[in-house]
């Protein structure tokens, strides 16, 4: 019997192979096309590589993103404040910042800041726990931490004109002593000048300070620790339209006051001082809005040396406020 009569052999005829294997030998022929780039072949160390400075491009945007989404308040949306390093974290325990955890590093390298910091927080009742370097990093966006790290809980604002109706009916049946005083921020982004400021309000009797939602500072970490622990007693309160809140405040019986540095009255002869007032800064840059500064009853300049163009927000608002407490207080 023929050969290609056994089981399983192959068929064949005088013709040769049956029809449509030739085509195995063409494409061996045409190859397997270019040669990929190094960066593409998953075994090259050109593509681990690529892989690397694809991640950390894409954790830079993520940084940015969260930046720009916590800019005008100080973090981003929904995180909440982490006060890191050393110094930082003593301080703001020393200021009487209220803070929900403090965070220490596994095995820390013990100095006079780490064991007061400890002793702080457990006197504060603040819990303690301990945390591996990795879980701290994620925690404060790899801020330099150096093993210590204070979570302060988000800041619940009051409702702007609720803070300024209420304390003007409680003064005018007499519960409070102090004439109702208050300042507003008009585009202030720093918030240490917030700090400064809520310490010059409890310094001298103020009532509370109201900060615009949007494009405005927050009270952020910093802001607590540069007010050194005033912002306990100090109500920052929140407008959604600041120039709305202004307009409610006058008609609540408020005089407004803008601080620029070419207005009408200088502050010797302030002599509204006397009525319930709020007093609007605006920032060192820009100053106050042009409609802002339309609300106000009066614009009121410090007189400064000439050669110097102006003085930051903080500073203008401690001494104004000097000046409003000593004429009420009837020295001047």
């Amino acid at each position: 019997m023929a050969a290609n009569g056994r089981p399983g052999a192959r068929k064949t005829n005088k013709k040769g192979p049956s029809v449509g294997t030739g085509g195995h030998g063409r494409k061996a022929l045409e190859g397997k096309g270019p040669t990929p780039k190094a960066e593409d072949r998953v075994y090259h160390k050109a593509h681990r590589a690529k892989e690397l400075a694809e991640r950390s491009a894409a954790k830079r945007q993520g940084q940015a993103g969260r930046l720009a989404e916590g800019r005008g308040t100080g973090r981003p949306k929904g995180i909440e404040e982490m006060v890191t390093g050393r110094n930082s974290v003593v301080e703001a325990l020393r200021a009487g910042v209220p803070a929900k955890a403090l965070y220490v590093a596994v095995r820390i390298e013990m100095d006079d800041r780490v064991r007061e910091s400890m002793k702080l927080a457990a006197e504060a009742g603040i819990p303690l726990m301990e945390a591996q370097k990795p879980e701290l990093d994620r925690m404060t966006g790899d801020a330099i931490h150096q093993g210590l790290a204070l979570q302060v809980p988000q800041y619940e604002y009051p409702d702007a004109f609720e803070l300024l109706e209420e304390t003007s009916e409680k003064w005018k049946k007499g519960h409070v002593a102090a004439t109702p005083l208050f300042v507003a921020l008009d585009g202030i982004t720093d918030p240490r000048n917030l700090g400064a400021i809520i310490r010059s309000v409890s310094a001298f009797s103020g009532q509370g300070v109201i900060v615009p939602e949007r494009r405005s500072v927050g009270m952020t970490a910093a802001a607590w620790k540069t007010s050194a622990g005033a912002a306990v007693r100090v109500p920052v309160a929140k407008a959604a339209n600041l120039n709305t809140v202004l307009r409610q405040a006058k008609d609540a019986g408020y005089f407004v006051l803008g601080l620029d540095g070419e207005g009408d009255v200088q502050l010797p002869g302030l002599a509204l001082a006397t009525e319930p007032i709020v007093v609007v800064v605006g920032s060192e840059g820009k100053g106050l809005s042009r409609l802002t500064r339309e609300l106000c009853d009066q614009i009121v300049s410090i007189p400064i040396d000439s050669h110097m163009e102006s003085l930051n927000a903080g500073m203008a608002v401690a001494i104004s406020l000097y000046e409003v407490s000593t004429r009420r207080a009837g020295t001047r």
